[in-house]
């Protein structure tokens, strides 16, 4: 990263760094780069593309269409009904 991309960045998002934490970070992206370099020249010719590092198993039920409970069964629970709908207070005016 290069000073004037950091400036920009501090202007974005309306920061005021010193010149020590410009510093610091303008040193953090330089190291990362620096990593980036490195793993590029990893020879990955070899190896298989892949998703995620570890299998994925669905463990969750199957997912199908059904009706868990009955309408009737819930509504008894409700104070007032009417023709198949719950009946509640008036919240707003």
């Amino acid at each position: 990263m290069e000073k004037e991309v950091l400036r920009k960045l501090e202007l974005l998002n309306q920061l005021r760094l010193t010149e020590t934490q410009k510093n610091n970070v303008l040193a953090f992206f330089e190291a990362r780069e620096k990593e980036m370099e490195m793993l590029e020249q990893i020879d990955t010719s070899n190896v298989e593309r892949m998703v995620h590092v570890m299998p994925i198993m669905t463990v969750v039920r199957e997912d199908r269409a059904c009706q868990l409970f009955d309408r009737e069964e819930l509504q008894k629970a409700a104070p007032e009904t009417d023709e198949g709908y719950w009946c509640v207070p008036r919240v707003v005016e």
